[in-house]
């Protein structure tokens, strides 16, 4: 019998739980992790390595890793890691910083894979840390390596961005398919459009980083099949039917009842904000909406699904295997089922509990729905 305690062990703080500035140990290396909260002194989330990352960002994810884990029920807490460094020669800096976080690794903080770090990537700093996710006390008794859990649950975060997406127009009772932007057509945004052009939606316009591609319905297998893994859409080989407009921020102008946000940092702020027109924004990616923009757009009439509500299929996928809540008995294609349905379960609760506290004219329904949450009991006896 599962035993429960009567608060989950997230402290909500202004300030984290610490913060490590990574020098590495040669000088090689520029970064942070931010460990946001603990929860019997365990944490976990990605590694984001940009050029333009800064230590504000981390803390920012940080706190959003604590929101995601708090609203999905995971007794995990919320870090982030951050790498200053360009995309080319960077995997001499992943192995310093490998050498450098392993004392963390192997003490109960978990990073993984984020921007700029995908599971090759990963791979390489776990190889210079000697770190392998189920040795080491307490660790999960996972039957089979890292890899072969997580790579089938690549999709995880775009189906569930998708689920975000989908309860949010049936609470508003609509009887046709909506027109959807996905900005940014990485992992993220091309499983997102899969999903939603599955269930009747129309994907009026694409964005990556050379521009918007726009219809009045774009099919989405064909678009996937001309774009590079980075996300980038080759012009070369779209019909002539579709148009093509490079200038930065046009997909703002596209007529659409729904935006998924599945790229950059601030994609949405002060100022392009006053040109957002889609009744519904979800936030497929983090950070995606600056604070300001926010509460102008919330002003409008706007409403937004934030990040920690719908970005959180790659989190939780992870956080369920570490805390062991898994079933790793079930074979391969079982298995991505249960934890496709068990975050969606989640996602669509939040999305629409969100929902029903807004409407009833809350001042901050997302603050509201995180202390809800954070009040629940949670198990004692998660093997994380």
């Amino acid at each position: 019998m599962t035993v429960l305690e009567e608060k989950p062990g997230i402290e909500s703080t202004t300030e984290p739980a610490f913060v490590v500035h990574l020098n590495g140990d040669n000088g090689g290396l520029k970064g942070w992790v931010v460990v946001d909260s603990l929860v019997g002194g365990w944490a976990m989330g990605g590694t984001r390595l940009t050029e333009t990352v800064t230590e504000t960002e981390v803390r920012g994810l940080a706190r959003a890793m604590t929101d995601k884990l708090t609203l999905v029920g995971l007794p995990v807490g919320g870090a982030k890691a951050g790498i200053v460094a360009p995309e080319a020669g960077k995997e001499e800096v992943l192995k310093t910083y490998g050498r450098t976080i392993a004392p963390l690794l192997h003490g109960g903080i978990h990073l993984g894979a984020d921007m700029g770090v995908g599971a090759r990537e990963r791979a390489i700093f776990y190889e210079a840390a000697g770190y392998d996710p189920r040795k080491r006390p307490r660790g999960v008794d996972m039957p089979y390596d890292w890899k072969t859990y997580y790579e089938p649950l690549v999709d995880a975060t775009g189906h569930n961005v998708g689920q975000a997406a989908a309860a949010a127009l049936e609470a508003s009772h609509r009887d046709e398919p909506a027109r959807v932007i996905v900005q940014g057509f990485g992992a993220v945004g091309r499983a997102v459009a899969k999903f939603l052009e599955q269930r009747g939606h129309r994907i009026v316009a694409v964005v990556d980083i050379l521009g918007t591609i726009s219809a009045d319905e774009l099919p989405v297998d064909d678009l996937i099949a001309i774009t590079d893994p980075q996300g980038r859409v080759d012009r070369s080989r779209l019909p002539q039917s579709v148009k093509v407009t490079p200038e930065a921020d046009a997909w703002l102008d596209v007529d659409a009842d729904l935006i998924i946000l599945a790229a950059q940092k601030d994609a949405i702020n002060s100022t392009n904000v006053h040109r957002l027109k889609a009744a519904f924004v979800v936030e497929g990616g983090n950070l995606a909406t600056s604070p300001e923009a926010r509460l102008k757009a919330a002003a409008a009439g706007t409403l937004l699904i934030p990040d920690v509500i719908a970005n959180v299929g790659g989190a939780a996928s992870a956080g369920l295997a570490l805390t062991g809540t898994v079933p790793f008995t079930l074979p391969g294609e079982a298995r991505k089922d249960w934890v496709f349905d068990w975050i969606a379960q989640r996602v669509r609760k939040n999305t629409l509990d969100l929902l029903e506290i807004a409407n009833g004219s809350s001042a901050e329904p997302l603050r509201e729905l995180i202390a809800a949450r954070r009040d629940q009991p949670i198990p004692r006896d998660a093997k994380f």
